[in-house]
């Protein structure tokens, strides 16, 4: 079944987040995954909500979403993105 991962994003240096997003894409397709989306700015319809970027990344299942987010080569890229945004992580199955 597959599963998604959400990413809620407030990028605070854009310099550095620029590298992490050049590392992320190799980590996530080594795990089976893909981008669906990833962009900003977000336009609200309806609601609240108050982050600068939103990422959407679809993986075979959830074993492989949670091995690619424990991986060691998304550690890496994760470590320069705690420093250059804030972020929520969400993975829900479909």
């Amino acid at each position: 079944m597959p599963a998604f991962v959400i990413i809620e994003v407030d990028i605070t240096d854009q310099e550095k987040y620029n590298a992490y997003k050049e590392l992320t894409p190799a980590t996530v397709s080594a795990y089976g995954g893909k981008f669906v989306l990833r962009g900003n700015p977000v336009k609200i319809l309806e609601g609240d909500w108050n982050h600068e970027r939103l990422v959407m990344l679809q993986f075979p299942s959830k074993e492989k979403a949670e091995a690619w987010y424990n991986s060691d080569g998304y550690q890496h890229a994760k470590s320069i993105r705690k420093d250059a945004a804030k972020a929520n992580f969400l993975m829900i199955e479909s």
